[in-house]
């Protein structure tokens, strides 16, 4: 069984940056960022296709957000920048262990693994 191990996260204030990562115990597809604040559903943030050729973001952090793939660690990571405080939330890293045509119109119900998620805070 796969599992992905979370590091990074913490809290920053408004307009400072933060990097996750997720390191990867075995083989993955599409891999992907979640996140998740109290009395919100989870949302995908961010996903990269394998080998890192494609990457999709969502709108609120275009820009400003950035996820790349460590082929030789298998090992995603999410460089945020500009971090806003609606970017509060617990973050997720998620995995298929399978293939699938289009890593970007998965929903998180489509991923099969996941870590066990890190918070970022961000103040004013």
């Amino acid at each position: 069984q796969v599992q992905l191990v979370e590091s990074g996260g913490g809290s920053v204030q408004a307009g400072g940056s933060l990097r996750l990562s997720c390191a990867a115990s075995g083989y993955t597809y599409c891999m992907a960022w979640f996140r998740q604040a109290p009395e919100k559903e989870r949302e995908g943030v961010a996903t990269i296709y394998p080998g890192g050729v494609g990457v999709y973001y969502v709108d609120s952090v275009k820009d400003r957000f950035t996820i790349s793939l460590d082929t030789t660690k298998n090992t995603v990571s999410l460089q945020m920048s500009s971090l806003k405080l609606e970017d509060t939330a617990t973050y997720y890293c998620a995995a298929t262990t399978f293939r699938v045509h289009y890593c970007d119109l998965l929903r998180s119900d489509d991923y099969d693994t996941w870590g066990q998620g890190t918070q970022v805070t961000v103040s004013s």
